[in-house]
This record gives structure tokens, sequence and C-alpha cells, in this order.
């Protein structure tokens, strides 16, 4: 494969994005789908009636928008869900869903850039998303969560949308699979630290701005709360972001590289839809599927 025909298809000049070069190179590698995209908003009615009828299978990005430092885009949660929700579509042949960007983040609200929905708006917006899918054919769904605010309210939608729509539901933490692919290398997942640097150099090179790096706040007492808080069995209320990290974030993303980010895109998307794959097939088997549920309730 050369780089040349791919240069053709999406041009070099005015809206050139890396991601979208990142998505053609993919999708080519994997050659798995003569769909011209994965993003649901991106194709015609018949070209997504097809795609359910030949794998039902949907994938919710789901992150936030608020403030990452002086180097990182507001947008850093939802970028890094949205580019590995699409790597993974392309290896388990899936559709991305428009998701929307915003999430459940009043921890983050002391600082601009900061956009919060409550717990019940965004659990209904997660809902009637995937529940609209549900009822065109798409019987499995992939929540792809950055974004650690998000997690409670992921965890009552995904309920219901398996319970009462019927939908075979993964949630996937995936910033915790970068943390474990990528953690030791990158000094842990730390607000705007490396890891979510090499996220976003993945999917908008140009939006990153390491030479603007300052003011990180002390990684000790960073790591300290980080630690304390991501513990199975203790789970402090924190009041905002300032406990952790008093200048909003901290961590040392200077040695990100987009090399470095694609190699860890490619590995986190590997890692989610080698599991995920598996995991629905259990499902599949465990559950006997939702039609049973709904067999047992009309018998009784």
């Amino acid at each position: 494969m050369t780089l040349l025909p791919l240069r053709g298809k999406v041009g070099m000049g005015v809206g050139w994005s890396w991601h979208r070069l990142f998505e053609l190179i993919t999708s080519e590698v994997l050659n798995m789908s003569s769909l011209p995209s994965r993003y649901f908003i991106d194709l015609t009615q018949p070209e997504i009636a097809a795609q359910f009828r030949k794998n039902p299978l949907v994938i919710l990005p789901a992150g936030s928008v608020e403030q990452h430092g002086p180097h990182l885009p507001t947008g850093t949660d939802i970028y890094a869900s949205n580019v590995i929700g699409h790597a993974v579509a392309e290896r388990m042949d899936g559709l991305v869903l428009p998701g929307g960007p915003l999430g459940v983040t009043p921890m983050h609200m002391p600082f601009e850039g900061t956009i919060t929905l409550t717990p019940e708006t965004y659990q209904r917006v997660v809902v009637e998303s995937c529940e609209s899918t549900a009822r065109h054919g798409a019987k499995r769904l992939l929540i792809l969560n950055w974004h650690e605010g998000n997690i409670p309210s992921l965890a009552i939608a995904s309920e219901k949308l398996h319970r009462d729509v019927g939908m075979s539901v993964i949630v996937v933490q995936a910033c915790y699979v970068a943390a474990e692919l990528y953690g030791h290398d990158c000094g842990g997942l730390t607000h705007g630290g490396e890891i979510e640097a090499l996220a976003v150099l993945a999917y908008r090179p140009d939006l990153v701005h390491l030479d603007r790096i300052d003011y990180s706040s002390d990684h000790g007492h960073g790591r300290k709360w980080d630690r304390l808080r991501r513990t199975r069995s203790y789970q402090p209320v924190l009041r905002d972001i300032k406990t952790i990290a008093q200048t909003g974030w901290y961590g040392a993303p200077e040695h990100a590289t987009v090399d470095k980010g694609l190699k860890m895109l490619n590995d986190i998307a590997g890692a989610i839809a080698k599991e995920c794959t598996d995991l629905f097939h259990l499902l599949d088997e465990a559950q006997g599927g939702t039609a049973e549920i709904k067999h047992l309730k009309v018998a009784g």
C-alpha cells in the first residue's frame, strides 16, 4: 500500500486532517467494508439499513468538554473516544454514533472552557440516542467512554438500554484501558498528561500545543488523590478538580509524539475489539438474547 491513492482521496489543501488520513489508512489496511465511513452521520439511510442487516453493532463515544490545561483542547475526552471508537468500529464492523461532545463534569466547573450536563440529562441523551438505533435494527451497543465523570450515569443508562430496550450492552472505560497499556511508560493516567496528549495527537495533532505546557500541579499530590478516588472499595466524593490539581491539570506530556499516539490508538483499539468480540459472544450464550426474556414475560 502506498500513500499516493490516499492523498488523492483526502487532498492536501484546506480542510486537511490527520485523523481523516488515519481513518483512510486503517480502512484500507483492514479492508473490512465498502462503507465510505464508519461514522453514522456520514452515511445515507440505505447504507445504514444495509449495515444493520449485516452487523447490528453501534458504538457510542462518550466524553466531555472541559479544561485540559494550556496545551490540550477542551474536547480532549470526546476526541479520544471518537478516534478510538472509529478504530474499534473498523475492527468489529460497526458504526460510530454521534453521541455528542458533552458529559457530566461539574468537577471541572471552576475553570473556563467547561460545559456540564446534569446526570439526568446525560442519561436521557444516551438512552434516547441508542434506543432510536434499536428501533431500526441495532442490537449490540458498545459504549466507549473516556471521561470518569460519566461512569455512574452510563451504568444507569446501560442498564435501561438492556432491560427496557433489549440491547446487548458493553461499557468500556477506554481511558482505563489506555492506563493499563501505557500508564507505566506515560506516568499514569493524569488529567492533561501524556496519555491524553497522545490520544489527541492521534486524532487532531494541530490541536496539541506542547510548546505551551506550563503550570502543572504537583505530581505527587495529584497521583495520591487519583489513587484514592479510583480504588474499588472506597470512593471519596471530591469538591472539584482543584482537590487533585490546583491548577486544573498535572502530568508530563512533553514527550508525546504523533507516532506514539497512533501506536497507542492501534494498541487500545485492538485490545478493546478483541475483548468486546469475546464478551458479546459470551453475552449471547449467557442471555440467550433478549427474546428469551421477553418470551418469559409474555408467558408469565
